[in-house]
């Protein structure tokens, strides 16, 4: 009896020993460390934290390769050419400005126009600051020669140099057919400014400096290269001939500055120049007296 009783107890202590292993969420407390405790706190909450600085990187890296989050890093190729673009490039632009008139006429006065029409239909020549207008209006080509006069100034104090001064010719056909009309009537004078010379007949032609004269006092010839700034402009004028085409033609005028160098193209307002022959035309001048064209005398 006494037996019995000692072996029921035995088992009732075993099972209390077994219960008391449990958790309160009834799982093992053996178990635990083997299953549990990584899938919980060891399986989920590392995995964040291993990919969540992958965006955060890939953002950063992104960014400053396009320039949204680091515009000055020497990383960002669209922001460094921008700033390498505005050092190159003065304010305004060019370092220097310049301007052309085409109709300028020799000594003021003397120059002529082909026209294909009669004179009859031709208005009476222009003052010589009216010439370009009236040249539209009558369809009119420069005949035998065109000066060009080019107007080039710096935009600040520092020098710019003209480095050189090239003709182009992109056209040559025969002379055109028409008229000659002649704006001068016998005018001359004392100074003949100095002044480049173009032969537009010659395969090649090119610039060449002449010398002028102030009153039989010589005008040295000017030569490039040149020194232009805001203080000191200088004009170059041009005088282009042709005896036996019509030419087409522009200038270009090379520079340098401050390390920088160029090169403008001087044409018509964007459209070549263009000289005619006069050879073997009929030629008229204006009678301010009968206020009509008649035979050049």
């Amino acid at each position: 009896m006494v037996a019995v009783l000692l072996a029921t107890l035995g088992t009732l202590a075993a099972l209390d020993t077994d219960r008391g292993g449990r958790g309160a969420d009834g799982r093992r407390t053996g178990a635990g460390p083997g299953t549990s405790a990584p899938a919980d706190p060891r399986g989920t909450s590392p995995a964040p934290t291993t990919t969540s600085p992958s965006p955060s990187t890939s953002k950063s890296h992104s960014k400053s390769e396009d320039g949204s989050t680091k515009p000055s890093s020497p990383q960002d190729g669209p922001t460094t050419g921008a700033q390498s673009t505005q050092k190159g490039k003065p304010v305004g632009g060019l370092p220097l400005t310049w301007s052309a008139d085409s109709h300028v006429w020799a000594e003021g006065c003397g120059h002529d126009y082909v026209i294909n029409r009669p004179p009859a239909q031709v208005a009476p020549p222009p003052p010589a600051q009216d010439a370009r207008t009236w040249a539209g209006a009558q369809g009119a080509v420069h005949g035998r020669e065109t000066i060009v006069r080019v107007t080039v100034q710096g935009r600040t104090s520092t020098a710019v140099v003209l480095e050189a001064l090239r003709v182009r010719v992109v056209g040559r056909t025969a002379p055109l057919k028409g008229n000659a009309y002649a704006m001068n009537q016998g005018c001359g004078g004392a100074l003949t400014p100095r002044f480049f010379a173009v032969d537009l007949d010659k395969d090649r032609p090119i610039a060449r400096p002449m010398a002028g004269s102030d009153a039989g006092t010589p005008i040295p010839a000017m030569r490039l290269p040149y020194r232009v700034s805001a203080e000191d402009p200088e004009v170059l004028l041009v005088t282009a001939r042709t005896a036996g085409c019509a030419c087409d033609w522009y200038l270009e005028l090379d520079w340098s500055s401050q390390g920088r160098t160029g090169t403008i193209r001087i044409d018509d307002d964007g459209r070549p120049f263009r000289t005619t022959a006069i050879k073997g035309l009929p030629r008229y001048m204006y009678d301010t007296e009968a206020r009509e064209w008649g035979p050049y005398a």
